[in-house]
């Protein structure tokens, strides 16, 4: 294919490392973003998602020649959502081309109009003097100048003056349009496809570092990021992520519970090309992923005993416990050798009494909490949190990056469930917060929306101020992350201050708030829903 030209402004498929081919715009760059050094690249924002990126030129294509072509072959919905937010674009574009066009043609007209009234002005004018042309002949010779300095005037300023007003912008300067193009938001793009795209080649690529200046780049650009110089992230212990693409482990994977976060990650694993067995209380639950590839698990000592690595995310320290221990329970199929990960958010007691009765029977342990919400987890974008057998940690690798954006490794048993509680007991408090301060609004007579507007231009701006400040207002509790898990957290975080006597006042506080909206049944609503134990 002959090599095409692309400027600002161009619609484009992009391709980066292992994900798909995206449609996106070519826009300027933050003014702070420095364009990477070597080959060629253009800026991109991409359609139905928050990332963009710099991409190297021959990574690009032009969006129209090649449309029929992606559209025919990818089928996602969040695919599909993007290219739906182009077409939008352009219907928008359109519109507002055929509105300047009307508005130029009637400025034409109205133009054209009045230049014919100044020449019939102009002819009154001209015949009313040279009827006093024998009266006045002195005035004659004046009002020549007269006339020709008012067509000096008119003649001097209208060709240059045009010009400049209807210039619509500076040489070289992009169109208002193209500096700020307003993209539907979504999900990340990452993981929403895999494999390589039939018909559509492109030359491979060699992931280039990028310095990542701005927190919305990094969550797309990992393959690109600098790695890390430390040994505690899987970004830079890793070694399956060749040039951006994950190697899927030719182990064989079990998982049990899918609930909101086990559901998300059991779909990536699969999208990633692991081989995935699944269980769950509610045998219902995996009929989906039955259809996406998944095998079925009858029971928790079934799925460990057929499988290398179990991983397992459940509710709460008893589910956890029930998990292992009760009847056709994990520990029934641990042999020597197996490997099971618990990704449950527990306390430090509990885990370090998992790990001890795996390890006694000649198991493998990891714990492996992760922080994030049922949105990050279906986009892959949690971030793992591991301790325990590092040998294992490095045996998830390819999970992990299916999974969540970065993992990190620390330490001993235990240490992830600390972290873990710490995370979500800083979380957990400052939502009540945010619910504290928008009923203060309310009641003081000042607009939540104006509040929310000045938080989210301030230091304290962030996705999940505006996701949870967007619940409230718009009423819609639908979980994201369970109120009644939040507050179990808080609950556990407590008490892990209280076993090394250091004040919790300000997660004691929040806590009581939550434990007043479960009263006022709520428990089952997203946690942002501790609002409603402000207005009751």
């Amino acid at each position: 294919m002959a090599a095409v030209s692309l400027r600002l402004g161009d619609l484009v498929w992009g391709k980066l490392g292992r994900y798909p081919p995206w449609p996106g715009k070519i826009v300027n760059p933050p003014k702070d973003l420095k364009k990477p050094r070597g080959k060629k690249c253009f800026f991109v924002k991409f359609f139905g998602t928050e990332d963009h990126a710099w991409i190297k030129v021959e990574q690009l294509k032009p969006y129209h020649p090649h449309k029929e072509e992606m559209i025919k072959i990818n089928k996602g919905k969040r695919f599909q959502q993007a290219v739906d937010a182009v077409e939008e674009f352009l219907r928008k574009t359109k519109g507002k081309d055929q509105a300047s066009s009307h508005n130029s043609n009637e400025e034409k007209n109205r133009r054209n109009s009045s230049e014919e009234r100044g020449k019939q002005s102009a002819g009154e004018e001209k015949r009313k003097a040279s009827l006093s042309e024998g009266k006045l002949k002195k005035g004659t010779g004046e009002g020549k100048k007269r006339v020709s300095s008012v067509s000096s005037e008119r003649g001097s300023k209208s060709p240059l003056k045009r010009a400049q007003d209807q210039s619509p912008r500076k040489r070289g300067r992009p169109p208002k349009d193209e500096k700020d193009l307003t993209i539907p938001e979504s999900s990340t793009v990452k993981r929403v496809m895999t494999g390589t795209v039939a018909g559509f080649k492109w030359p491979p690529s060699v992931s280039e570092p990028v310095k990542d200046s701005d927190p919305h780049f990094h969550h797309f650009l990992l393959s690109q990021t600098e790695k890390e110089t430390g040994s505690t992230s899987i970004q830079a212990a890793d070694s399956t992520a060749v040039n951006g693409s994950i190697t899927p482990t030719d182990k064989k994977i079990g998982f049990l519970g899918l609930g909101l976060m086990g559901s998300g990650i059991v779909s990536n694993l699969l999208k990633m090309g692991h081989t995935v067995t699944v269980w769950n209380r509610t045998a219902e639950k995996c009929d989906l992923f039955i259809q996406e590839g998944a095998r079925l698990g009858r029971t928790p000592a079934e799925v460990v005993s057929t499988c290398d690595i179990t991983f397992a995310c459940v509710s709460d320290p008893k589910a956890a416990k029930d998990l292992v221990l009760g009847p056709s329970g994990v520990l029934q199929g641990i042999r020597p050798g197996k490997c099971y990960v618990d990704m449950s958010t527990v306390d430090a007691d509990t885990v370090t009494e998992l790990a001890q009765v795996i390890v006694s029977r000649g198991g493998r342990f990891l714990e492996a909490p992760v922080s994030g919400n049922q949105q990050l987890s279906n986009d892959g974008m949690l971030v793992i949190l591991a301790a325990g057998d590092r040998g294992l940690y490095e045996d998830c690798s390819s999970c992990f990056q299916a999974m969540g954006k970065t993992s990190f490794f620390l330490g001993e048993v235990g240490n992830a469930a600390k972290m873990m509680l710490i995370v979500n007991m800083v979380q957990g408090s400052f939502m009540a917060t945010i619910a504290e301060g928008l009923t203060l609004a309310q009641v003081t007579g000042q607009s939540q929306q104006t509040l929310l507007d000045i938080l989210n231009q301030g230091q304290l701006a962030s996705i999940f101020l505006d996701q949870k400040c967007q619940n409230i207002l718009q009423g819609n509790f639908k979980p994201d992350f369970y109120l009644k898990y939040i507050q179990k957290d808080l609950r556990l975080a407590i008490a892990l201050g209280d076993s090394v006597n250091h004040p919790t006042p300000m997660a004691a506080a929040a806590n009581e708030v939550y434990k007043r909206a479960k009263a006022l049944d709520q428990s089952d609503n997203d946690m942002s829903a501790v609002y409603r134990a402000y207005i009751h």
